[in-house]
């Protein structure tokens, strides 16, 4: 009951988006236009496919549209982690790309690297705090997995720091943490709507021309380019770039390779001097606990905590909608599990609820292709980690575009880049699997981590799907 009494005043908005900054929204297309490049989408991979391809060539005639406005959808909502990992984690990668991870985890790095500098170049005030990220253990064989994964990293010349319960509530203070691994310079903290809308203003002062409230309808082929269709008027572009993730593709043919799975987070409101005291993080990293329905968890600039995840919710036929952000059982889980993690915080409130749709692929990264003889390309599935890697995807999607693909970039001969994941099945085989497999994980947790025969298989599938 005391938990839900903590949420009776969250507002049922992103935290995110009701910073006062917020920049009003620029005119929808109106009639047709011309361009060079036509990227649609305005979250961070359309954003950066404009940014980088305006850089690269500042004569490039770019024009972007978005549906609703720039960074509303995931790029507004998200925790703010920006991981360098393009692989949806170290584990990931290495059982999917073994001989390549080494090149993969270089090439985040310098993703990273690439984000961070582009912050610093266009002035984006986003909240970035390179602090980096730990994986916390809260029950036994979790510790056991976490050494493992140190082991395992360390064989790849990279260094994790395994930190022991003592080390680990030095750090942060629960009485739930039995250890930790902390990645203290792979993953920084941000603002996440402050970097969407930073990245539009770059955008913009570069001469990419923005739609917002302009949806795409429609793609064809057009002459020697492509058409695109809004509702009130045409884009006709040499190329186009899709960064629409989430949304349904206007390639009908990558729909069954992607869903959408919503997740779930709260904020509190900030915690007094005495209430930080008590859990200390002066270090500022970010969290995430290790079980298969995790939890992340990370201090906002003005000391909130954002505590989010756990429940990962496909609704059958696999719809985006409005009333989906909003899941008052999950709220309630969430906050209970919240003050079990931090009982030292009883009677603090939170002020805001609200969900997202995430754009998970059955191998949990990104994947990229071209259609309509290379005019255009995508990237999409990127699981949850597109703060980061959809920086890298829209470099990818360029030098598709700009037929690197014979050259064979150092991106573009990627098995990563070069390969797909498997699709899923479609209803009721897909929900239905997804729900068998929800519970299996859950069961899981409860159970020492134990796969059951159900989560063997699409193991070795490759399809090991957590949440």
């Amino acid at each position: 009951m005391e938990s839900a009494r903590a949420l009776s005043d969250a507002r049922p908005t992103p935290f995110w988006l009701e910073d006062p900054g917020r920049p009003a929204a620029l005119p929808a297309l109106v009639g047709d236009t011309t361009c060079d490049l036509l990227v649609v989408g305005g979250g961070y991979s359309g954003l950066w496919t404009a940014l980088i391809a305006k850089e690269r060539d500042p004569a490039l005639d770019v024009v972007l549209v978005e549906g609703h406005e720039v960074g509303w959808a995931a790029s507004g909502r998200n925790g703010g982690f920006c991981a360098a990992s393009l692989t949806h984690g170290f584990g990931n990668g290495l059982e999917r790309w073994p001989s390549e991870l080494a090149q993969l985890e270089r090439l985040g790095a310098a993703n990273l690297d690439g984000i961070e500098a582009t912050l610093k170049r266009y002035g984006i005030d986003a909240e970035w705090e390179r602090t980096g990220e730990i994986d916390v253990a809260t029950q036994p064989h979790q510790v056991e997995e976490l050494h493992e994964v140190a082991e395992a990293v360390a064989r790849y010349g990279f260094d994790l720091t395994v930190l022991d319960a003592d080390q680990l509530r030095a750090e942060v203070n629960s009485p739930t943490f039995l250890g930790g691994l902390w990645d203290k310079d792979g993953v920084a903290m941000v603002h996440p709507a402050k970097l969407a809308w930073g990245l539009k203003e770059a955008c913009l002062g570069l001469g990419v021309r923005i739609f917002e409230h302009t949806r795409a309808t429609e793609l064809r082929e057009h002459g020697g380019g492509m058409a695109a269709r809004t509702p009130y008027g045409r884009v006709f572009a040499r190329r186009v770039a899709l960064g629409t993730n989430v949304f349904p593709s206007l390639l009908k043919r990558v729909r069954p390779y992607v869903v959408p799975v919503y997740d779930y987070a709260l904020m509190t409101e900030p915690l007094s001097d005495e209430q930080l005291a008590s859990i200390g993080w002066r270090g500022r990293q970010g969290l995430g606990d290790s079980a298969n329905k995790f939890h992340y968890f990370r201090l906002s600039a003005d000391n909130r905590i954002l505590w989010g995840g756990y429940d990962a919710v496909y609704h059958y036929g696999g719809h985006v909608r409005h009333e989906y952000d909003q899941r008052p059982e999950t709220f309630r889980t969430l906050a209970n599990h919240f003050f079990r993690c931090f009982p030292q915080l009883e009677g603090l409130r939170f002020t805001n609820a609200w969900g997202g749709a995430i754009d998970t692929c059955s191998r949990f990264s990104a994947f990229f292709d071209t259609a309509y003889r290379g005019k255009v390309a995508y990237a999409v599935g990127y699981t949850g980690l597109g703060v980061g890697a959809t920086r890298f995807g829209a470099e990818v999607m360029l030098d598709l575009l700009a037929g690197e693909r014979t050259e064979r970039t150092e991106r573009t001969s990627l098995d990563m880049v070069r390969s797909k994941p498997l699709p899923f099945p479609p209803e009721p085989v897909r929900w239905a699997g997804i729900e068998i497999t929800t519970r299996s994980l859950e069961h899981a947790d409860r159970n020492g981590g134990h796969r059951n025969l159900w989560l063997r298989t699409l193991d070795r599938l490759g399809l090991g799907f957590d949440s």
